[in-house]
C-alpha cells in the first residue's frame, strides 16, 4: 500500500459519506475500481436493501475490473442477506487485489470475506485509512458491539455558556444557519429525544424541515404522563412516529390518540432507566439518536457515560445572571481530573456563529 493507494480509499471515504442516513442499520460503504492508474468505476451503498457499493462499482468497471484493484471501505460480505455475496461478484469480475480500509465485525463475515477472496488466489489487504473507516460507521460498529444506538447530544448556548435566560427564555440564541445545520442532523437520525420539561416548554415539532432521507420518531421521557393531549407532538403523531417514555412505577399509563407509551423501569430517582431505554432502542435497529434536551435529560446522559458525540452551536450573546440556564445539568463531576477529554472534530462559523463536534476517542 502507499500514498496513490490512500488517494483512492479517500474517494471510497467520501463516496461512503453519500450514503449516510439511507442505509443504516447497514453501514456506510464506498468503493472504487482502480486500473493502470486510473479511476474505472465507484459505488456507495445508496439503501438499506439495495445493491452494495462493490456491486456499484464492478457494473460501471465492467470489462476494465479484470485485473484491477478494488478500494472498499469495508471488508466485502460473504453471505446472502438481502443481497447476494458481494465475494461473488468480485471473484466473478476477475479483480486481483483488494484493499479494505477495516475487517467488519458482523458475525457472518468477520474475516470470513477474505478467505474466500484469497482462496480464490484474490490479494486482499487491510488497515489503510482504518481510522478514518472506523469514524465512519462509528453508529454501526457501536450498534453492533453494544446493542445500543450511537448518541448524538446538541444544544445551542451563548458565549457566557448559558442555553435560556433566568425566565427561561431560548428563542433564538443561535442563528438561521444553525438551526438549518440541526434539521439536517434530525434528517438523518433513528430518535430525537426531549424531556417532559422542554415539551412543555417549547411545545415542539421535532421534525427535520425540509426533510430528510430518514423520519425520526421523537421520544419524550415523561415519567408521570404529563404530555398534554394538546400538545404539538400529540397532534402529530399519526404523520410522525411519537413515542412517549414513562416510568413502569406510573399508577396510570396515560392514553395518547396514535402514540406509543413504552413503561421502562425506573432508576433510583424514579425516571425511566437509560440504559433499558438505549437497550430497546437498539432492539428496534436504532443506530442514531439525537438528544435535543433540556439540561436535566442531557446530564442525565452524561452522568450515564451514554453520550458519543456533541453537537455545540454557540451563538455571539452574552445573557449573564447567575440563575440563568447552563447546557448540562445532573450530578456532574467532583473534580476536573474526572472529566472526560472530547476530541474535536470539527470547528465551522456559520454567520456569527460557531459549530463545533467533539467526539469520543475510539
Amino acid at each position: 500500500m502507499n500514498a496513490t493507494d490512500e488517494f483512492w480509499m479517500q474517494r471510497a471515504l467520501a463516496l461512503a459519506e453519500q450514503g449516510r442516513g439511507h442505509v443504516e442499520p447497514n453501514p456506510l460503504v464506498g468503493a472504487v475500481v482502480v486500473r493502470d492508474g486510473k479511476e474505472v468505476g465507484v459505488g456507495w451503498h445508496q439503501k438499506f436493501g439495495g445493491p452494495h457499493a462493490e456491486v456499484h462499482a464492478l457494473a460501471q468497471a465492467g470489462e476494465a475490473a479484470r485485473g484491477a484493484t478494488l478500494l472498499v471501505t469495508l471488508e466485502p460480505c460473504c453471505h446472502h442477506g438481502k443481497t447476494p455475496p458481494c465475494t461473488d461478484a468480485i471473484m466473478r469480475a476477475g479483480i486481483a487485489r483488494v484493499l479494505a480500509a477495516m475487517e467488519d465485525p458482523f458475525p457472518k463475515v468477520a474475516g470470513k470475506g477474505a478467505e474466500q477472496l484469497r482462496a480464490a488466489g484474490v490479494v486482499v489487504e487491510f488497515g489503510l485509512c482504518n481510522l478514518e473507516a472506523r469514524r465512519l460507521n462509528a453508529p454501526y460498529l457501536k450498534l453492533l458491539t453494544t446493542g445500543r444506538p450511537y448518541v448524538h447530544a446538541k444544544w445551542a448556548m451563548s458565549l457566557d455558556g448559558k442555553i435560556a435566560t433566568r425566565t427561561g427564555d431560548s428563542q433564538w440564541i443561535s442563528n438561521e444557519g444553525s438551526r438549518a445545520r440541526v434539521h439536517e442532523l434530525r434528517g438523518r437520525m433513528d430518535g430525537i429525544l426531549v424531556g417532559i420539561g422542554t415539551a412543555l416548554a417549547d411545545d415542539p415539532l421535532l421534525t427535520a424541515r425540509p426533510p430528510g432521507p430518514r423520519v425520526a420518531c421523537r421520544v419524550v421521557l415523561d415519567s408521570h404522563g404529563r404530555l398534554s393531549p394538546s400538545s404539538q407532538l400529540v397532534r402529530t403523531a399519526r404523520e410522525t412516529p411519537t413515542l412517549i417514555v414513562v416510568s413502569a412505577a406510573c399508577e396510570k399509563l396515560p392514553a395518547f390518540p396514535d402514540c406509543e407509551v413504552l413503561p421502562i423501569a425506573p432508576d433510583a430517582t424514579g425516571r425511566p432507566d437509560l440504559g433499558c431505554l438505549l437497550d430497546e432502542m437498539g432492539r428496534r435497529r436504532w443506530t442514531n439518536l439525537l438528544v435535543e434536551g433540556g439540561a436535566d435529560v442531557l446530564g442525565s446522559f452524561f452522568d450515564a457515560d451514554a453520550v458519543d458525540e456533541v453537537h455545540l452551536f454557540v451563538g455571539p450573546k452574552l445573557i449573564g445572571g447567575a440563575n440563568s440556564k447552563s447546557p448540562v445539568a445532573g450530578i456532574g463531576m467532583t473534580r476536573i481530573e474526572q472529566c472526560r477529554a472530547w476530541r474535536r472534530d470539527s470547528l465551522k462559523t456559520l454567520g456569527d456563529d460557531v459549530y463545533v463536534r467533539y467526539l469520543k476517542e475510539f
